[in-house]
Parts: structure tokens; sequence; C-alpha cells
């Protein structure tokens, strides 16, 4: 069967339609500020109205003086009025900026602190999939793009061409009505040529975008891994992979500029014409007697004050259709349903003993790859349930589905019997603290990065906590104490020192279950044994799920599952798995081998 296909033309007008739809959705953010929005329009009309009276009384300035008999005190008068008109044209909308100010820096703050917190609202999914880089890109791109948008759209495009139609009307109904036709006819060709140039030259201004924030994105990215480029001493390697994204952005840009050239030359021969014309016919009136000395004055100011802003009027078109291509990606961020959510008016989450059960659980990343398989089991309240596995077998995944970061494809996860599902998803994280495999801190204090655990805690708290994970006598050693900031990602402190943050946040948070996410994996074995120690501390009369790799750390777990290829196939304690002779025991000699050896 044959496919039909979408034509170019029909494409841009689609673009284009949900392009003007998203600038529809900033009007909420304007229009919460009414009373200063119409004051503003109200001082924008009334500099408006003074600008076209401008050349009126230029008009009767330039003809009184030409009267002979005239006494001065008129075109003084009328000297004033023009000089009264010109001030308040500027100042009316100087006025206007100065009251709208405010709408405008809260309405892109409101568009920016909305995008932020529909970020955070995104599954792990999402942010799996993304490219910080090119995420921060679009952002900053689309937050100065609201500002923009907000502010021509509304006090230029608009009162430009209210501007020509008053203009217009004056001259058709004071002179011969070729002078109106013509400022109508000059603003429509021109309208008409910069609206079908612009939406041509898109292409081009998105083709730069996307270029630009996969440069950005790929130098951000091999910054990020900046020790990584070093081990493999592929610095030259990056450096021509970026190379080459930066030329791919060049030539983009460079289509860009020639595709913009083409527009102001054309926009500028217009004008020409239309200048040219109406200055003809002027001049004609002028030499038959039907018009004055202060009819061409007239005119020709006009003129320059039309025209010129209807340059500059294709200026801003243009770019408040750059400033739409901008926001497609902002807004389609905003656009995007969050995959986890919550139920309508879903309850709070009641924790009580804080028993856990995985009841049939089935879930998986991509349908045609599924990792876990009717998962079932229990963690009473208090005790401690350790997984252990290969690598992928899908430990860190029960983890993951704890936090409700996914929601189980298959059977159930209950806390004290509720499905987590129909709980808001705040109160269930709320009830989980985790001490991960790997810790990645803020770039911030250490003071921060600890209190992270539970903002707003009191500095005796915090404080409390750090001595609990044996961090004190490290932070007081040195020289900015709690005030020291840890670096991106915390690369200022060693492995460990990382896991003894996770520890006092997690201890700090208090929660009623713990999760232990191979917290001890990447560690030496002199300071796993002293975190080790530090996490059966902070395990005690709380339900605890370990996830472990080394099997020595979960020797005193209540019940121990053996997860294969996303199946449990033993359970037991330790002592019975090790009598079983299976799975669980083979795994244990072959470590006990590797630490001897």
């Amino acid at each position: 069967m044959a496919h039909d296909r979408v034509s170019p033309d029909t494409m841009t007008r689609h673009t284009t339609v949900n392009q003007w739809r998203a600038a529809l959705k900033l009007f909420p953010y304007v229009w919460q500020y009414k009373r200063r929005v119409l004051a503003a329009f109200g001082l924008l009309f009334a500099a408006k109205l003074a600008n076209v009276s401008v050349p009126l009384v230029l008009k009767e300035i330039v003809d009184r003086l030409h009267e002979p008999t005239m006494a001065l005190a008129l075109p003084m008068l009328f000297i004033v009025l023009y000089g009264v008109l010109r001030f308040g044209n500027t100042g009316l909308t100087e006025l206007r900026d100065a009251l709208f100010a405010r709408v405008l820096q809260k309405a892109m703050r409101g568009v920016i602190f909305d995008v932020f917190t529909h970020l955070h609202a995104q599954s792990l999914r999402f942010h799996l999939e993304r490219r910080t880089g090119a995420l921060a890109a679009d952002i900053e791109r689309g937050a100065r793009s609201t500002r923009f948008l907000i502010n021509f759209s509304l006090f230029n495009i608009a009162p430009t061409l209210l501007e020509i139609l008053m203009v217009a009307g004056i001259l058709f109904v004071k002179y011969d009505p070729w002078f109106g036709a013509i400022t109508l006819m000059t603003l429509v060709v021109y309208i008409a040529f910069t609206v079908g140039i612009t939406n041509w030259r898109l292409k081009f201004r998105r083709a730069m975008n996307e270029t630009e924030a996969t440069a950005n994105a790929r130098a951000i990215d091999s910054l990020l891994n900046y020790e990584t480029v070093k081990y493999f001493n592929n610095e030259a390697y990056e450096a021509d992979r970026l190379r080459n994204d930066l030329a791919r952005a060049e030539e983009a840009s460079v289509q860009s500029e020639i595709s913009l050239a083409w527009l102001n030359a054309g926009q500028s021969f217009i004008i020409a014409v239309g200048v040219t014309a109406m200055m003809g016919l002027a001049a004609k009136g002028v030499a038959d007697k039907s018009m004055t000395i202060g009819d061409l004055v007239l005119v020709n100011a006009y003129l320059l004050q039309l025209f010129i802003p209807l340059n500059f009027l294709g200026t801003v078109y243009r770019e408040i259709r750059n400033a739409l291509t901008d926001m497609e990606k902002i807004f389609g961020l905003l656009a995007r349903p969050s995959e986890i959510q919550d139920r309508p008016d879903a309850p709070p989450l009641k924790v009580d003993r804080a028993e856990v059960r995985f009841q049939a659980v089935d879930f998986a990343y991509d349908p045609r790859r599924p990792i876990l398989h009717d998962i079932d089991f229990v963690i009473p309240a208090g005790r401690k349930l350790a997984v252990v596995g290969a690598s992928g077998a899908g430990k860190s995944t029960l983890a993951r589905l704890l936090f409700r970061f996914f929601d189980v494809t298959g059977g159930r996860i209950l806390i004290d019997g509720q499905d987590i599902r129909a709980a808001s998803q705040d109160t269930v994280r709320a009830a989980i603290g985790i001490v991960p495999q790997d810790t990645v801190l803020f770039n911030d204090s250490l003071y921060h990065n600890i209190e992270y655990g539970r903002p707003g805690a009191s500095r005796v708290e915090v404080l409390e906590a750090a001595r609990a994970a044996h961090l004190d006598r490290f932070i007081e050693g040195l020289p900015d104490g709690y005030g020291t900031v840890v670096g991106e990602r915390g690369l200022k402190l060693s492995g460990g020192e990382k896991q003894r943050v996770a520890i006092a946040r997690a201890i700090l948070k208090n929660p009623p279950i713990m999760v232990f996410d191979e917290a001890t994996s990447s560690l030496d074995s002199g300071t796993e044994q002293a975190i080790q120690e530090e996490l059966a501390l902070i395990a005690r009369d709380r339900t605890t799920l370990v996830i472990a790799h080394r099997l020595s750390t979960v020797v005193d777990a209540d019940e121990i599952l053996v997860l294969e290829a996303g199946q449990i196939v033993e359970r037991g304690s330790h002592a019975e798995l090790m009598m079983l002779d299976g799975r669980y025991a083979e795994m244990w000699r072959l470590q006990l081998r590797e630490e001897q050896s």
C-alpha cells in the first residue's frame, strides 16, 4: 500500500499553527497581571495618538510661517505643541515600558519555573534519554525567546500596524485617495513578502538550533567526563568530534544569514518603491497648487514615521518567528505528559509498621526486553532482606520500582498493604531513604549536601548526622570545614567520603524504610568494613532492602534472594542457602577464592 506523502508546504503550515498555539499559551502568564497590561495598552494608544499628531502640527507650523502677515505668536503656539507631542510620545512610551517591566519579568520567570518543575515531574526514563547540554541550551534559548515574544508582539507589531492604519486614514481623507491606497498597498506587499520569505527560511533557523544544541551537548558531555578523556588520552578525538559538530553548525548559520540578506534586500526594495511613488505624488500636488509646502512636509514626515518602523516591523516579525521556533522545544517539554502521575486526589501513604511487599511483579523498560518476572517477596517490618545476583539480573530495578521511578507492568508493590501507585508519589518517597552505589553530590558545600536529606533541618541535626556517619572529624580537618565546596558531582571527595555523605543524608532524613543499593561495592575492603558498620547502625529497627554484589555484606540479612535473569532462583538465610549448595553457595565460594588470591 502506498503511503500519502506530506508536502513541505503542508508541514510548514502545520509547524506554523503549532508555533502560534504555543505562543497563545503565554497569554495566561501575562493576563494574570491584567491591570498593568490594560494600563500599558492605554499608554501605548496615547503615545501613538501623539506620534500621529506630530506631522499635522508640523504642517501647520510650515504653512503659518509662509504667511508674511501672520504674527509670530501662533506659529510659536504650534511649535510648543509640537514639542509637547514629541515628548509625550517618548514619555508615554517609557512610562509604558516601566509599567510593563514587572509583567514581563514575572511572565518569563513563570515559564522557566513551570518548565523546571515539569522536568522534575518527568520519569527517570525521560532523563535517561535526554542529553543535559542540549536540554540546558533549549531551556536557555526558550527563556530568551519568551521575553522577546511577549514584549515585541504586544508593543511593536500591533502598535506599528495601528499607526500605519491611522496614517493611511488621515492621508486618504485629507488628500488624494492614492496616498492612502499606496500606503496600504505597500503595507500589504511588504507583509506578504516578509511572511513568505520568513517562513521559507525557518528550516535554516531550525537546522542552526539543532546543530548548535548538538555541539553544546557534546562539549558539556566531554567536560563532565574530563577524567575519562584524560585516562584514554582522547583529547584530540574529542576535539575532532566537536570540530565536526561546529562545522555543521557553521554551515547552517551561513545558510540562515544568506537567506536573511535576501529578506532584507527585498524589504528595502518594497519600501523604496512605496516612498518614491508617494513623494512623486506629493511633488505633483505642490506643482499644480493642490498641495502646500506644509502638505509636502507632512507627507515626508509620515513617510519617515511609517516606513522606518515598517522596516523594523519586518525585523521584529522575523525575530518573532525565530523566537517561536526557539520556543517549540520548551513548550514541547511542557506539553509532554509525565509518565508517572498521581491518580486524581491520591491519598498520602500511611506508614505504620513499614512492611514492604512485592507481589507477582513483572517489569520491562522496553516491552521487547523483559527485566523482572513474577517477583514475589515480603520484607516484614523492621527486618532486613538482601538481593544478590550477577550484574544485569535486575537488582537495582527493584529499588527504582520501590521509589516509583517507574511503574510495574504487572503485579503490585505494597507498603503496609497500600499499593504505592494509589498513594501520592511525594509521600511514598518520603518514607524511603537510600544509600546508592554511586553518590552524586551537588557542586555546593558539604553542609548543603548533608542537609539535602531534609532541607530545613537545624544545624544541630545536620552536625549530628555527620557525626553518626563518622564524617565530623574529616570535615573539621578541612580548611573551610562544612563550607567546603565538593566540586562537580562531588569529584573533590573520595568514594568513601561521598558514601559517608550519602549515609549522613539518609540518617538526617530518618525514613522508616531504607535501601542500600550496592552501597559499598566500589570501596576498598578497609573503607567497606567501616561503612558497613555505619550501614548496620542506620538499618537497625528499620525495614531494609539491601542490593549487594559482595555476599560478605549480607550474611546477617533475615532473608536473601538470589536473582538471575530477572527471576528469584533461591531464597533463604545465609546458612540455609549454604546448606542448599546451589547458586548462592557457588557465588560465595567464587568470591572467597577471589579475596584469597
